[in-house]
C-alpha cells in the first residue's frame, strides 16, 4: 500500500516512503509513538479515509 501526503499549504498529494512518513509523524506528534501511529494511519487509510495528523493529512494512493 502506498501513502500520499499533503501539508495544509500543499496543493498537491505526494506518494511518501514509510521512513519519511515515520519522520513526518515524529515532527508532528512530538514525543507520542510513531511507529503506533503509523500503524494506526495505515488501518485508517486502507478503509479509504483520510486522516490529519497535526499539519499534515494522509491518505491511501488511489491507483
Amino acid at each position: 500500500m502506498k501513502i500520499e501526503t499533503k501539508y495544509n499549504y500543499e496543493k498537491v498529494w505526494t506518494v511518501t516512503v514509510e521512513k519519511d512518513l515515520l519522520k513526518i509523524i515524529s515532527e508532528e506528534v512530538g514525543d507520542a509513538d510513531p511507529v503506533g501511529t503509523l500503524l494506526y494511519i495505515k488501518e485508517t487509510v486502507n478503509m479509504g479515509k483520510i486522516i490529519s495528523v497535526g499539519a499534515c493529512k494522509f491518505r491511501k494512493k488511489e491507483r
